[in-house]
């Protein structure tokens, strides 16, 4: 999500990090983006959701966390609990 979501938030900011092959095993859905001369920015306050499969919820929640570790974007935040009240 960008900074400043579900009020006040800019657009227009420059996303990094999605390039390059993607795993088999993640899926990155868009939902607040919007693509410009080749580039891709955000949009929205919800910007992008990032899933993945495991053997396990643990393996496919490492997964997709670690995907999102390497996406970027001036005022990126994403949610940090997802997934734990299933290991519980």
């Amino acid at each position: 999500a960008t900074k400043g979501y579900p009020f006040d938030y800019p657009k227009g900011m420059e996303i990094k990090g999605l390039g390059g092959a993607e795993e088999e095993y993640i899926k990155i859905f868009h939902s607040g983006t919007k693509l410009k001369d080749g580039k891709l920015f955000t949009d929205g306050g919800r910007v992008l959701c990032v899933t993945a499969l495991g053997e396990d919820l643990k393996e496919a929640q490492r997964r997709a966390y670690e995907r999102v570790a390497g996406i970027d974007w001036d005022g990126c935040y994403f949610r940090k609990d997802i997934g734990y009240k299933g290991l519980d």
